[in-house]
């Protein structure tokens, strides 16, 4: 069940999928209870992520990177969440999407000073959009930045922020000319050691993902020194933002396709082992059609990340696929996730089994990086 291979897969990348499905099952699965019960991963674990390389792997070596591409943060994505200790590690907006913000669109001071902490442990890194009044339509934060003196002063709140309880490195998008609307829009890098004015909220309850920190971020007249600004330039920000969203949204299509995998092979376990009527369940007409229909999906999911993996490594990935790719997949990853827990019957609403954890958070594939219903009509504006 677990025998996956994508097209764009090598023998380096086999064994990259090898060494990450070992750490995970050794370094993750045993702490996960613990963590989804403090609600955050130990800090020391982003060192040790990083010693085995799980950090920034497709960073240039010059930058303290692993001079890998996607195909290696896709394979350390992939095997995270296709095992037993996924979701409470914040690796995907870490190294999958903030890591590229910097290297795409920082200066090269930028990418010197950030990504080889990054790549270590050292430094963690959060990205912070959403706002109390704010998700999808990014052009509706309040949150600014108005030069005063030599500093930005930064005002404003940021919701639901992944990382955002242990975040040393925060790229806030803020309104630099809140008058201009997108060409008012800049991300301001703010290092949170020593840092007054800045202040972390509650570590939000969930339903689901309860290991992985999702905060709330105030700031109140935060001083960033303008060589923070992402790119050096303002008005940037909509454009950077815009321009890495299918990267995001390909990150959670692969997450998705993992989640169904490992569903699978749960419920089939499951299955095998549990009688009825003097039976297994899995000898059973309905089971067996059931987990026809979700290794279908499973397949047919597979394939429709592997094309977009293949075209985002050849700079082809379009935003219109990207949206595609996000919202069928997280509704499958929904659905399947729903059909598996069914199939465990009253264990399946247990906390002890995977499978209650994998539906929870897979709920929240059809909102992060733009709901279903914003994926849609991004979509349909190309239809007419």
């Amino acid at each position: 069940m677990f025998d996956y291979r994508f097209s764009w897969m090598d023998e380096e990348l086999g064994m990259l999928s090898d060494a990450m499905r070992s750490f995970v099952a050794a370094e993750m699965t045993p702490h996960e209870p613990r963590w989804m019960a403090q609600g955050h991963v130990d800090r020391d674990f982003w060192y040790k992520a990083g010693e085995v390389g799980m950090l920034c792997a497709s960073i240039p070596e010059e930058y303290g990177g692993h001079g890998g591409d996607f195909r290696h943060e896709a394979v350390i994505c992939y095997e995270q969440y296709l095992g037993r200790g996924h979701s409470s590690f914040g690796n995907s907006v870490h190294s999958q999407i903030c890591a590229g913000y910097i290297l795409d669109h920082g200066t090269e001071e930028q990418k010197r000073r950030w990504l080889p902490k990054m790549a270590t442990g050292e430094m963690v890194c959060a990205i912070a959009m959403t706002e109390p009044g704010a998700g999808s339509d990014l052009q509706a934060i309040r949150t600014t930045a108005r030069m005063e003196g030599n500093d930005y002063v930064v005002n404003g709140s940021k919701l639901y922020i992944t990382n955002g309880q242990q975040a040393d490195l925060i790229l806030v998008v803020t309104k630099t000319d809140p008058a201009a609307g997108a060409r008012g829009v800049s991300i301001l890098g703010v290092e949170t050691a020593n840092c007054p004015g800045f202040r972390r909220g509650r570590n939000l309850d969930k339903l689901g993902m309860k290991g992985q920190d999702t905060s709330e971020l105030f700031f109140d007249n935060v001083r960033v020194p303008p060589e923070n600004l992402l790119g050096g330039a303002e008005g940037q920000g909509f454009g950077q933002l815009m321009t890495n969203l299918p990267q995001e949204r390909l990150v959670i299509g692969l997450i998705g396709c993992a989640t169904m995998r490992r569903a699978l092979a749960d419920t089939v376990a499951f299955a095998s082992d549990r009688p009825l009527f003097g039976k297994r369940l899995i000898d059973m007409q309905n089971t067996r059609f059931k987990l026809a229909e979700v290794r279908t999906i499973a397949e047919v999911a597979h394939v429709f990340v592997d094309q977009c993996v293949a075209r985002h490594l050849a700079g082809e990935l379009d935003t219109t696929t990207a949206a595609m790719l996000k919202w069928w997949v997280a509704e499958q990853a929904f659905g399947v996730t729903n059909t598996c827990l069914q199939l465990h019957g009253g264990a399946g609403y247990m906390t002890e089994y995977n499978i209650s954890n994998m539906f929870s958070e897979s709920r929240l594939y059809q909102i992060a990086g733009g709901s279903t219903e914003t994926m849609k009509d991004l979509i349909a504006r190309t239809l007419a």
